[in-house]
């Protein structure tokens, strides 16, 4: 089970560094006046930094097998998945004014940035590290 948890924590990884290439890429500071981000960049940093700086907890979990070391990487995710929340729902928030705003005849000059990170990437993500944090927990509970 924690090898399967390592696995889609990295792959969680994987798709949450493709929506951040996404986001960057579309981030462009002279149309930010027009169309600012919805996501907060500290809120995304921090979502970032916890995403990939518990992976190696976790990793040298595997390897020591100390306790103390899989509730922590449990604690760095439950604080990356409250972030990934709160981005979610604003993410959400810019797809329903999207499908609001489609019409005919409708031109866009700018957007924020978020709108262009594909909803399968989103889903994806989400179901992986969803089943992450159920993985990493079965195992904290299991070793207790």
């Amino acid at each position: 089970m924690s090898a399967i948890a390592s696995i889609t924590w990295l792959l969680a990884v994987l798709a949450g560094m493709l929506m951040l290439a996404i986001w960057l890429v579309e981030l462009d500071r002279g149309y930010q006046r027009f169309a600012a981000t919805r996501l907060p960049v500290p809120v995304l940093s921090a979502h970032a930094v916890l995403g990939l700086g518990g992976l190696p907890v976790w990793i040298v979990y595997l390897v020591t097998d100390r306790d103390a070391l899989n509730w922590a990487a449990l604690a760095i995710l439950g604080c990356a998945a409250v972030l990934g929340l709160i981005m979610a729902y604003r993410w959400l928030g810019v797809r329903r004014e999207r499908a609001a705003e489609d019409g005919p005849g409708q031109v866009r000059v700018a957007v924020p940035p978020e709108r262009h990170i594909p909803p399968a990437a989103v889903a994806v993500h989400g179901i992986f590290a969803v089943t992450t944090v159920v993985l990493v927990l079965l195992t904290a509970l299991g070793h207790s």
